[in-house]
C-alpha cells in the first residue's frame, strides 16, 4: 500500500465516486478536478483528510491542495479511482463544459478583463490624485488654507504640480480613452488569435483620423463635414469610440471569428497572406459600420439603467440588493460584469456611484473575518488562514476570505452581506461618486471625489463595524469549542510516558546552529500573504514570501544545497526542493501559470538531482507571463517542516539572487 492510499481512496468516496469526475489533474501543489455535481462533494470531510491542506473551487475546478508531494498522490489517486487523468488543457476545457452558458460567459469575460483591471486601477489612482491637487480649492487667493472659501487649488498655487496636473493626464488618457485597444487586444489573446491584429484594430477605433467620441454629441457642422467618409452610395460619420466597452469587445469577436473562418478554409501556403487581410479590413469596417453603433447603443442603455437604479427615489433599495449580493457574486464569477459598467458609467459620467458599493463590499467581509479572527484567537490552524485573508480582503482581495473562511462557516459570509448592504444604502443615499475604478479596499477612498471622503469614511466605518459586531454576536453561539480552539486536550492515557521532546529541542547528537535560505532570484519581497493566489496568501502551503522579479531576472537558483524533490514536466512552471535537514521548499513562479504549458520556461534540473545554493533550477520569461494574463510573482514557501524549526523570515527588503539571506532558521 502506497503512503496516500488510504487518503487517495477516501478522498474518492468524499467527491462523489468515480460517477462523480468528468475529469481530473493536477498542478504542482492540488488536485483539479470537474465534477458533474459539484454540490456532492464533503467539504469539511475532504478537508479533514491528513493529506489535504484545504480546498476551494474556481472556473468550474473543485480543487484539493495537496502540497509538493501532489504527483505521487495524483499516481496513487488514479491507481485507486481506475481513472485515467486528463491533461491540463482537457481539463479546463471539461470545466468549462461543467458550466452552463452564463457562467461559461462571465469566465470569458472575467478572462478578459483579469489583464486589463491593473492599469484601470492605475488610472483611477492617477484621477484620484489629479482631483486632490487640481480640482479642490484649498486655498484662498491670499494663499490661505481655507476648505470652505478656498478659490485656488494646489496646482494653481505651485507651478510644478500645475505641470504635474497636465501631464498626469498622458496616462489618465492612456488608460481609459485608449480602453478600447486594451480590450480588443485582451480578446483575441484570450480567444487564441493574432494578438497585433487585436492592437490594430482597436487603434482604428480611437484614431485622431476620427471625431472623438467625447466630442460628439457637441460636434458643430464643420466637424461633422470634415469627419464624414463619402463612398457614393453610402456615407457616414467617423465617429471614435473613446472609452467604449461594449463596442469594443462586439468588434473584437467580430475579428477573432472572421480570423479563425478564414484560417480554416484558406490553404497553408498563403495563409500569412490571406488570413490577416481578409480578417482585419472586413473587421474593421464591420466595427465602424455595424457592431460599433450597436455596442455604443447598447453601453448606453445598461449605464442609463444602472445610472437610474442608483439615483431614483428607490436608488437605496436598489444599493441594499446590490450590497447584500456583490459577495455572491464574486463567488459566481458574475461580478465581472461591474467592470464595464464602471467603465461605462465613467465613460458617459465622468463618474461611478457603482464602484464605491463594491469596495464596501469588499471591507465588509474582511470585517467578518476580522471578527472570526477574534473569536478563533486559540485556534492556531484557523489563524494562520484568517489573518492574512483578513489583511488581503481589506486591500482588495476577497477571493481568500470568501472561500476560506465565510463560506466554509457561512455565517460570517451573511453578516458581512448584511454590513454590506447597510453601508451601500448610506454611501448611495448620499450620491458617493467615485473617479473610476481603485483599489477595492480601504484604500478605495483615493478613488473617491474629494467632495464625498467624509461620507464615505462613514460608509467604510460601517463597512467595518455592523459584520464585526454581527459575527461576533453569532460567533459565540454557533461556533463550538473545537473550531474557537477552546476544547481541552485529551486527558493521558494511563500508564503512558508522561513526557515527551519539546518540538524544538534537537536530537542529543544533531549540531544546533542557525542557517540561511538564500534568494531564489533577483527582485523585491514582500510577505507570502500580499501573493496574488489565495492558496499562497492563506499560507494553506505553509509561511513563506512573494518575490517580485526585478527587471532581467528570469533565473531561479537553489537557496541551499538541497535534492529536488519534485519538477512539473510540461509547464516547468515550479520546483520542489527538500535540504539536508529535511526541510522541505517550493519555488512556484507566477499565478496560475501552469496554464502556459511550459511556453517561457525551462526546468534546468531532474527529479532526484543534488543541487548546490546557487545552483539555477529553471528560467522562465516574465514577458510571457504577462502576455499571458498572469501575474508574475514567485512563492518561496516552506513547505515541510522536516527538522528545521524557528523559521524567521525577513521580509521589505531587494533580494539578489544568490547572495541575499532572504530567511534564517535553527536546525
Amino acid at each position: 500500500m502506497g503512503k496516500y492510499t488510504e487518503d487517495a481512496a477516501r478522498l474518492l468516496d468524499l467527491v462523489g465516486g468515480k460517477g462523480n469526475i468528468s475529469a481530473v489533474t493536477h498542478c504542482m501543489t492540488r488536485m483539479r478536478f470537474v465534477l458533474v455535481d459539484p454540490g456532492k462533494a464533503d467539504v469539511e470531510a475532504i478537508e479533514g483528510l491528513p493529506s489535504a491542506k484545504g480546498t476551494f473551487t474556481q472556473a468550474g475546478q473543485f480543487q484539493v491542495i495537496i502540497g509538493n508531494d501532489v504527483a505521487d498522490f495524483y499516481r496513487e489517486f488514479t491507481s485507486v479511482s481506475g481513472i485515467e487523468g486528463v491533461s491540463k488543457e482537457a481539463a479546463k476545457e471539461a470545466a468549462g463544459a461543467n458550466q452552463n452558458p452564463l457562467q461559461r460567459a462571465m469566465g470569458i469575460l472575467g478572462e478578459i478583463f483579469a489583464p486589463i483591471i491593473p492599469a484601470l486601477i492605475c488610472g483611477g489612482l492617477i484621477l484620484g490624485f489629479r482631483n486632490i491637487i487640481g480640482e479642490v480649492n484649498f486655498f484662498t487667493d491670499a494663499g490661505a488654507f481655507d476648505l470652505q472659501h478656498g478659490t485656488k487649488s494646489i496646482a494653481d498655487t505651485w507651478t510644478f504640480w500645475n505641470g504635474m496636473y497636465g501631464f498626469l493626464w498622458v496616462i489618465g488618457e492612456a488608460v481609459f480613452h485608449m480602453l478600447p485597444v486594451g480590450i480588443c487586444w485582451s480578446v483575441t489573446r484570450k480567444m487564441g488569435t493574432t494578438q497585433i491584429l487585436g492592437i490594430v484594430l482597436g487603434l482604428t477605433l480611437v484614431s485622431p483620423q476620427l471625431l472623438n467620441g467625447f466630442s460628439a454629441a457637441t460636434a458643430t457642422a464643420e466637424d461633422i463635414a470634415a469627419h464624414t467618409y463619402d463612398f457614393g452610395f453610402y456615407s457616414f460619420l467617423g465617429t471614435g469610440y473613446q472609452g467604449q466597452v461594449i463596442a469594443s469587445l462586439m468588434a473584437a469577436f467580430v475579428l477573432v471569428w472572421l480570423e479563425k473562418f478564414f484560417t480554416r478554409v484558406t490553404p497553408e501556403v498563403v495563409r500569412m497572406i490571406v488570413v490577416p487581410f481578409m480578417s482585419l479590413v472586413p473587421a474593421v469596417f464591420i466595427a465602424h459600420l455595424v457592431v460599433g453603433p450597436i455596442g455604443w447603443a447598447i453601453g448606453n442603455a445598461i449605464a442609463d439603467v444602472v445610472n437610474w437604479g442608483l439615483s431614483s427615489d428607490v436608488r437605496v433599495l436598489f444599493a441594499a440588493l446590490f450590497g447584500a449580493v456583490y459577495a455572491p457574486l464574486v463567488m459566481t464569477g458574475l461580478h465581472h460584469m461591474t467592470n464595464a459598467i464602471d467603465t461605462q458609467l465613467v465613460n458617459q459620467l465622468g463618474y461611478t456611484t457603482l464602484w464605491p458599493m463594491i469596495a464596501l463590499s469588499n471591507i465588509a467581509q474582511g470585517s467578518a473575518v476580522l471578527a472570526m479572527t477574534v473569536l478563533q484567537r486559540k485556534n492556531e490552524r484557523a489563524e494562520q488562514v484568517n489573518i492574512p485573508a483578513c489583511i488581503s480582503c481589506y486591500l482588495g482581495v476577497t477571493e481568500p476570505a470568501l472561500f476560506g473562511v465565510n463560506l466554509k462557516y457561512k455565517f460570517p459570509l451573511v453578516c458581512g452581506m448584511i454590513g454590506s448592504a447597510c453601508a451601500a444604502m448610506v454611501c448611495t443615499g448620499f450620491g458617493v461618486q467615485a473617479l473610476s475604478i481603485g483599489v477595492g479596499g480601504l484604500p478605495g477612498i483615493l478613488s473617491i471625489v474629494f467632495a464625498y471622503w467624509g461620507v464615505f469614511a462613514a460608509c467604510m466605518l460601517i463597512a467595518i463595524v455592523v459584520p464585526f459586531v454581527l459575527t461576533c454576536f453569532v460567533g459565540m453561539r454557533q461556533l463550538g469549542e473545537k473550531d474557537r480552539g477552546l476544547a481541552a486536550a485529551a486527558a493521558p492515557v494511563e500508564g503512558a510516558a508522561a513526557s515527551v521532546a519539546a518540538p524544538d529541542a534537537p536530537a542529543p547528537s544533531a549540531e544546533v546552529r542557525d542557517r540561511v535560505l538564500l534568494a531564489p532570484l533577483s527582485g523585491s519581497v514582500a510577505p507570502i500573504t500580499e501573493m496574488p493566489d489565495p492558496v499562497f496568501s492563506s499560507r494553506a502551503m505553509g509561511d513563506g514570501l512573494a518575490i517580485e522579479p526585478a527587471a532581467g531576472a528570469d533565473t531561479v537558483v537553489a537557496p541551499a544545497d538541497a535534492t529536488v524533490a519534485a519538477t512539473m514536466p510540461g509547464s516547468n512552471h515550479a520546483i520542489g526542493l527538500v535540504l539536508d535537514d529535511g526541510m522541505e521548499l517550493l519555488v512556484h513562479v507566477g499565478v496560475d501559470t501552469v496554464e502556459m504549458g511550459g511556453d517561457g520556461f525551462a526546468c534546468l534540473v531532474e527529479q532526484g538531482q543534488r543541487v548546490s545554493a546557487g545552483q539555477p533550477l529553471m528560467t522562465f520569461s516574465t514577458e510571457k507571463i504577462r502576455a499571458a494574463g498572469h501575474p508574475t510573482a514567485v512563492a518561496f514557501v516552506v513547505t515541510g517542516e522536516g527538522s528545521a524549526t524557528g523559521l524567521a523570515l525577513l521580509d521589505g527588503m531587494d533580494a539578489e539572487a544568490g547572495l541575499t539571506t532572504v530567511a534564517t532558521y535553527r536546525a
